[in-house]
């Protein structure tokens, strides 16, 4: 069973590699990044080039937890909701983020969906409101920990119902 679970994920890696060479994690609103906060439009370009050097590594950590079941509240293996798996992953390759999907989405600098790298954010809408984010693992595929009665588990960005949920992108600084 580990060994089968190693395979995937390995794939899950190289191809995340190769293709980047509902829940209620958080029910508060985001708030918008006002001008002051942000840099020059060539300085954005330059950060959104970057490689995000703990992403790779965050989107490994968090397709080894697939199947655990999602737990509202939960921020380890033995239950995650959708920000805490986030939280978790990143802090297991040492990068620490916020606990809330609002307060990720606030952290993460935006990044055009064409140029998604592994670790990436995405974040959705769910009911109405931005309320649940996964970490993109490439080849247009993500992981998250979906809602109650659910584990985690890989989806595709271009499935319907998650193509039409996506507000959009963003990399953790």
């Amino acid at each position: 069973m580990i060994s089968q679970r190693a395979n995937i994920v390995s794939r899950w890696i190289l191809i995340g590699v190769l293709t980047s060479a509902a829940s209620a994690c958080s029910t508060q609103q985001p708030v918008a990044k006002s001008p002051a906060h942000r840099n020059s439009d060539a300085s954005a370009a330059m950060k959104q080039r970057h490689v995000n050097p703990f992403g790779e590594r965050a989107a490994a950590v968090a397709l080894n937890q697939l199947g655990v079941p999602y737990r509202y509240g939960g921020s380890s293996p033995r239950g995650f909701d959708c920000s805490g798996l986030v939280q978790y992953s990143y802090a297991r390759v040492g990068k620490y983020l916020p606990r809330t999907t609002a307060a990720l989405w606030n952290q993460a600098e935006p990044v055009d969906s064409r140029n998604l790298r592994a670790g990436d954010l995405l974040f959705f809408t769910i009911a109405g409101k931005m309320s649940h984010v996964g970490v993109y693992i490439g080849n247009g595929r993500f992981v998250h920990a979906p809602s109650s009665g659910k584990s985690v588990s890989v989806e595709d960005l271009r499935s319907d119902y998650y193509a039409r949920a996506f507000i959009r992108a963003g990399r953790p600084q």
